[in-house]
């Protein structure tokens, strides 16, 4: 079954590329923006993780070593266009244009980091597994029904495909034919559970195959091929012609969430070994190859970033701590006895009467 979904390629570990029917589309431009983006959220990642070390936001999940999966997918999105992330794709939602502040307010337990600045049409952070793809394939068969060209994409996990909403996504989209892409980022652990461990098929994409969905498997820290694959699924979707299921081979560097241990489960050596097909290291050399990088500029670019990360942390910070209350407050119209017994006793404990 690996035979039938090799991995494609457009640009090797070393920068080179592997596949010339894509180079009179590579442009200057188009390869400078998507490294930006991938530096942009990069130095958030690692500036939200020191945060969460200094109490100032909660747990936190990172995604070092999936930028490239993130990045070259939302690129390839239209303005109109849905966004379904997980709890691990606010790399894409700020690519696609959610605000840093917004973000920023989610992981600090803020009601307003749910929601999307300037329109764009980026549903709240999926945190149960799996939960967005029903979710994505509604909001697509929507568009389909009128008569929009708009699609939606939706981001998740390994783990995600052991779940039920799954298989219920795959199935509803395929008989639909919905406008949706299905964007597995297989970072080869559910939490602690290895690949091998969840599953016995030999890959993600061949899941595809019992719903009659057009899958494909990409090498995920290439940002060229996430891009050009992933808009050649939304275009299949736009023409009416259904779903796509794309799995992009990447790998997750550091901890599943802050409050995460990776070394308990995992040779972390693997993870060192893992950074010589760093998705930003092999855009450097790609630039580097082409003559198109600029060290000086890039220096520039992240005192840049810096900025305007540390503005958007210095926003967050004016806003008042959340009010615990308001996760039970707004589940129903009447709180039920339960939600009402679980806020009584959440309460007592940090009053500190427990």
């Amino acid at each position: 079954m690996i035979d039938q979904f090799p991995i494609k390629q457009i640009i090797d570990n070393q920068g080179n590329l592997t596949d010339k029917t894509f180079e009179s589309k590579i442009t200057e431009k188009l390869a400078t923006t998507m490294y930006k983006h991938m530096l942009r959220i990069r130095t958030f990642d690692k500036k939200a993780i020191s945060l969460q070390r200094q109490g100032r936001i909660g747990t936190y999940a990172p995604y070092e070593g999936q930028e490239a999966s993130q990045v070259g997918s939302a690129i390839a999105l239209n303005d109109e266009d849905w966004m379904f992330p997980s709890y691990r794709d606010h790399g894409a939602t700020m690519t696609f244009g959610h605000s840093l502040l917004h973000i920023l307010l989610f992981w600090n337990g803020r009601n307003e980091g749910c929601v999307p600045a300037n329109g764009k049409r980026v549903f709240p952070p999926g945190i149960p597994i799996a939960t967005q793809l029903p979710h994505a394939v509604g909001a697509a068969y929507a568009e389909k029904r009128k008569g929009t060209k708009n699609a939606s994409i939706v981001y998740f996990g390994d783990g995600a495909t052991s779940e039920g909403d799954f298989h219920e996504g795959l199935n509803f989209a395929s008989i639909l034919k919905a406008p949706v892409v299905f964007l597995n980022q297989n970072n080869q652990f559910a939490i602690s559970v290895p690949l091998f461990k969840q599953m016995n098929t030999k890959t993600i994409a061949q899941k595809g195959l019992a719903y009659d969905i057009p899958s494909i498997r990409i090498d995920g820290n290439d940002v060229f091929a996430v891009y050009f694959y992933t808009m050649n699924a939304l275009e299949t979707a736009r023409n009416g012609e259904g779903p796509t299921l794309i799995e992009a081979v990447t790998w997750r560097y550091g901890a599943h969430t802050t409050a995460d241990d990776p070394s308990k489960y995992r040779d972390q050596t693997e993870s060192e070994k893992r950074r010589e097909s760093d998705p930003i290291l092999r855009m450097e050399r790609f630039l580097k190859n082409k003559g198109w990088f600029d060290e000086d500029k890039r220096d520039n670019i992240l005192q840049e970033l810096s900025m305007e990360i540390d503005k958007s942390i210095e926003e967050m910070e004016k806003y008042p701590k959340a009010n615990p209350s308001d996760m039970f407050d707004y589940v129903f119209e009447k709180p039920t006895r339960g939600i009402e017994q679980q806020k009584s006793e959440l309460l007592q404990v940090l009053r500190g009467e427990v």
